[in-house]
Formats: C-alpha cells, sequence, structure tokens
C-alpha cells in the first residue's frame, strides 16, 4: 500500500512545504506552555493602563471652544440691541429736560399824568385812539408762515404756532376769562410740569416773578370791572426759532385795547363814579410779550410751555396790587401821587423789584374838541 499522500486541496497548512517554513525555528513544547504566565485583565484595568480606542480632545480645548459660542452669542446679543436702541431713538434729538421751567413775569402798571379820558362810547373812544387801525378780537391774531426747522417738518412748526395762538387767545380775548371766570381752556394747554406753579398763582397770587395771575391770563375783578360791549382791538407778531434740535421756541409780542366801565349796582351808576351808563367807558391798553416753548412731546400732546411773561399795563396806579386782577383807572380818575412800596436791595426772597412807568399822553384817546 502507498504512503500517505497529500490532500486534494494541497499540503496542510505548516505541514513541510508549506509557506510557514519560516517559523519552523520557533518550538512550543508542552513544558513551555504549562510555564507561560496567563492573565486577563478587568474592565477597570483596561479602561485605566491602557489606551483609549478613541482620543479624547484635551480639556482646554473643550473649554476654548465654549468660550468662542459665548463671545458669537454676546456679539449678537450687543448687535441686536443697539439695533433696538437707535431704532427707537432718533439720533438727533437731544434729551427732554426732564421738567418744564417755571413760568417768570414781570407787571409793569403805567400810571397817567392826567385824569383818564371818558365821556363818550366805548367804540367813539377806540376809533379816536392809536387803536383806531387795530383789527376787532381774532382777526388781529395772525401767524407768520410756517417753513421747516433744521430739525422739525413744516407740520410741526405749524402745530407750535398754532398752539401759541390759542393760548393767545383763550388768555387774552376770552370773555368769560377776561370777567375772571374758569381759566381751564388756559390750563388745558399748559404742559402737566407746570400745572402746579399754575394752581398756586391763582390760589395765593403774588407778585414775585413767579406766581401772578395776571402773568398767566388778562383778567379784570368782576366786582369791579365790566367790559363794553365792543370787540377787543388786538395788533401783534408771532416769531418762531429752533433753539435746539429736540425744542421750538415762539415769541409774542401783541397789544390788546380793551373798552371798560364800572361795574353798576341795580341799574345804578358805580359808587363814587360820575356819569350813567357805557358813556363813562375808558379804555385799558395792555402789551403782553410772551415766550413759548414745544418740545417733541408738547407739540405731540397739544401743550405749551410758558417761559416769560413781560406785561404792561395802563392806565392804572403804581400801587395797584396786579398779581391777582389787573386794576384799570376808570373815566375822570387820576393815579395820584402813590408810589410803588419801597424796594430794599439788600433784602432778600423777591426775585424782582416793584416796577412802574408812565403811560405817554399819546397813548390815551384823543376826546373830540379836546385842546
Amino acid at each position: 500500500m502507498d504512503g500517505p499522500r497529500d490532500p486534494p486541496e494541497g499540503p496542510p497548512e505548516g505541514a513541510p512545504g508549506s509557506g510557514d517554513d519560516e517559523y519552523r525555528s520557533v518550538v512550543f513544547d508542552e513544558s513551555f506552555v504549562r510555564a507561560a504566565r496567563l492573565q486577563e485583565f478587568s474592565a477597570q484595568e483596561r479602561m485605566v493602563d491602557h489606551a483609549h480606542a478613541v482620543r479624547s480632545r484635551h480639556v482646554w480645548a473643550r473649554i476654548g471652544a465654549s468660550r468662542q459660542v459665548l463671545v458669537l452669542i454676546l456679539l449678537i446679543t450687543m448687535a441686536f440691541g443697539t439695533a433696538v436702541y437707535m431704532g427707537l431713538r432718533h439720533p438727533y434729538e437731544e434729551p427732554r429736560p426732564p421738567t418744564a421751567e417755571a413760568l417768570r413775569t414781570t407787571l409793569v402798571p403805567l400810571a397817567p399824568r392826567d385824569p383818564v379820558p371818558g365821556g363818550i362810547s366805548a367804540r367813539e373812544l377806540l376809533d379816536h385812539s392809536p387803536a383806531a387801525q387795530f383789527r376787532d378780537g381774532e382777526e388781529g391774531i395772525n401767524l407768520p408762515p410756517a417753513r421747516r426747522t433744521q430739525h422739525f417738518s413744516e407740520s410741526l412748526v405749524m402745530t407750535a404756532l398754532a398752539t401759541a395762538k390759542e393760548y393767545t387767545l383763550k388768555s387774552a380775548l376770552d370773555r368769560a376769562t377776561l370777567t375772571g371766570g374758569a381759566q381751564r381752556g388756559v390750563r388745558l394747554l399748559l404742559d402737566p410740569s407746570q400745572l402746579d406753579q399754575f394752581d398756586r398763582s391763582f390760589t395765593k397770587p403774588v407778585d414775585d416773578g413767579r406766581h401772578a395771575a395776571t402773568g398767566w391770563l388778562v383778567r379784570f375783578d368782576p366786582t369791579q370791572i365790566a367790559l363794553a360791549d365792543v370787540p377787543v382791538r388786538t395788533q401783534g407778531t408771532f416769531s418762531l426759532t429752533e433753539t435746539t434740535p429736540g425744542t421750538l421756541e415762539v415769541a409774542a409780542d401783541h397789544t390788546f385795547v380793551y373798552a371798560v366801565h364800572a361795574v353798576r349796582a341795580g341799574g345804578g351808576q358805580h359808587a363814587g363814579e360820575p356819569g350813567q351808563g357805557e358813556d363813562r367807558a375808558s379804555l385799558f391798553t395792555v402789551r403782553r410779550q410772551m415766550r413759548f416753548r414745544f418740545d417733541r412731546d408738547d407739540l405731540q400732546g397739544h401743550h405749551v410751555e410758558v417761559l416769560q411773561s413781560h406785561v404792561q399795563a395802563g392806565p392804572q396806579s403804581c400801587s395797584a396790587d396786579d398779581a391777582s386782577h389787573l386794576r384799570p383807572l376808570l373815566a375822570g380818575q387820576r393815579a395820584g401821587t402813590d408810589r410803588p412800596a419801597d424796594t430794599d436791595p439788600y433784602a432778600t426772597g423777591r426775585e424782582s423789584a416793584a416796577l412802574c412807568g408812565v403811560m405817554a399822553p399819546s397813548a390815551q384817546p384823543s376826546l373830540p374838541g379836546a385842546s
């Protein structure tokens, strides 16, 4: 019988003649295998003593990436906040003052040299006075053309002028206001921050440069003075300037001529006054120089800040207390020799000294037949 032959698929692996001849010098006999020390690492030992299959990133690299994300989020937030802020605030608008300035008033009575002219009707007095060329009532309160300024549109300029005109009409021509009635129409036009000063001027009027009711409006004592049934003669101007990118100022300079007479009790003449009826009318002239300010909130809310009021009114006595009401001298009356109270330049507390002027004869009516 023949010896063993190779299997049909070729010689076995590791057999002589196979491709593993290079490992024939390595012999593992039974004693070597038994002496070999075998050890299987636990899972914890494999995690601690051996390298991970996937290399982890360093901890500082992870922190650096988080910091970059935080910086990016912060930049986006700042950019969004800046866009919202610039959208809500006009880039050229100045901050609005927290409160309006207090009104400053100056009242100057004008005393006549001679007796107050009268003895003819109110209309005749007006026609023979410097007010003969003035217009009646509101017709003499005219506005200049409205032109845009650097930071205010034409419509906003027109709003400022129209509000100043409305204040002038309600404070100097409204008959209810003139006769000591309610001053609600004037009050509603004021900036809210001036309301306390306005209210105090009527509850406790005093000529201290801040709290004279007649600094805000023209009014007469209804128990002493009545208006003749003729229109008030008026003449004057308005002018507007932009004082800051956020404010407009309107200056008003108007002269008002009122025909007045004494209040008659029971249809008779007033005590101490000669003559009867409106034939004893006389003229009372008031020149008011006002300064108004408007910011954007005022224009939107239809309000006005009254900053300054300079009033010259006559004929009056120099000693007349005109903080609450204007007190005209009537037909035939004289100013007398009274003078304002003494002014002490060393005394404190009063912001303005008493003032008095002399009413020029040319400002009085020239009666027919008078020499």
